[in-house]
């Protein structure tokens, strides 16, 4: 008899069936009994007796919330809970108070932001993001003065905020080109900054050292706001900073202030606070602000590497071998 699991997720609206694609459904099926039906949270009442019996959670952006005492009722069968996205700060705590394991695809959502976040870092140490604001309005001649400010992308400094997965992978991809990476991160060991070929830096030696910088500094009630006139002041007159992050950790009103003391100075933002900015605000007009609408994580056929990462987890937790992705709640204190 295969074991009974269930999809869940608040919304009918989901994206259950791109996170786990037919491929990655007919391996679980090999020993689940997982039909195709989404719970929704709204609906645990009717799916009472199957829930019940259910031990084995899959779920992606939208993953229920639920506190202890209805996880205890619903669910007292419940063994586990693969989470085919990112972040689970939302809803981890209660799952695991309750002795449920939780698994991530952290590493998978990961990917893109980093394949992203390398791809800026690259086409903004030639000057391509402003240089074609300014070729639009100032021809060529525009652009090429821009980048010939620059030094370009050799023997310059990279700073990454944040050495967690995302950082991690930035760090490594960066290896491929000749830059020198600090890393801001109190968490990160010696040992891990070597294995990166990083350098251990303060927030102010990056900011006022590092071309280019770039936030992935985990998204936590201690971080938000972090980022201010302080460190923004101290960029370069031609430096850049990149957010595939967070918006919340940025002082806004602060980067804008830097970025208008230097025009040469260029913001890349995927994300802002609020999300999308209001309709009034300044980054939706300054020409050294290039602003993408939250792009840089998984999208389309990339989620569904989401969901095979949580089948390999799911295969490997059934057999009793190490898992690479099991979420703790000591790990909740510092990771995204």
């Amino acid at each position: 008899m295969k074991t009974p699991a269930a999809f869940i997720n608040r919304s009918p609206d989901n994206r259950i069936f791109t996170a786990f694609d037919p491929q990655t459904i007919t391996r679980l099926r090999e020993t689940l009994d997982l039909p195709d039906q989404v719970i929704l949270s709204s609906e645990l009442e009717q799916y009472r007796e199957r829930l019940a019996k259910t031990e084995y959670l899959f779920s992606t952006w939208g993953m229920p919330a639920l506190d202890e005492a209805t996880i205890r009722e619903y669910l007292p069968a419940l063994k586990a809970v693969f989470y085919a996205a990112g972040s689970v700060q939302e809803f981890a705590r209660p799952y695991l108070n309750c002795g449920v394991k939780v698994f991530s695809a952290w590493a998978a959502n990961a990917v893109p932001v980093a394949e992203f976040t390398v791809a800026e870092i690259v086409l903004s140490g030639k000057g391509y993001f402003l240089g074609m604001r300014r070729q639009q309005t100032g021809g060529r001649e525009a652009f090429l003065r821009l980048s010939e400010s620059l030094p370009c992308n050799y023997q310059v400094k990279v700073g990454l905020l944040g050495a967690g997965m995302i950082g991690s992978m930035v760090a490594e991809r960066l290896r491929q080109y000749d830059f020198e990476v600090l890393v801001y991160d109190p968490f990160a060991s010696d040992e891990k900054l070597e294995k990166l070929g990083a350098k251990r830096a303060e927030l102010d030696e990056i900011f006022s050292e590092c071309q280019i910088i770039s936030n992935h500094i985990a998204n936590l009630p201690a971080t938000q706001r972090m980022l201010s006139y302080r460190q923004f002041s101290k960029m370069k007159p031609n430096g850049i900073f990149i957010n595939t992050g967070r918006g919340a950790q940025v002082v806004e009103e602060d980067l804008i202030r830097a970025l208008r003391d230097c025009p040469d100075r260029t913001a890349l933002l995927d994300v802002t606070w609020p999300e999308p900015p209001e309709a009034d605000s300044p980054l939706l007009r300054m020409e050294n602000v290039i602003l993408t609408p939250h792009i840089a994580g998984s999208m389309n056929q990339e989620i569904a590497r989401m969901g095979r990462y949580m089948a390999d987890e799911y295969e490997a937790f059934a057999e009793g071998k190490d898992c690479k992705y099991q979420v703790t709640l000591k790990m909740l204190e510092t990771m995204a």
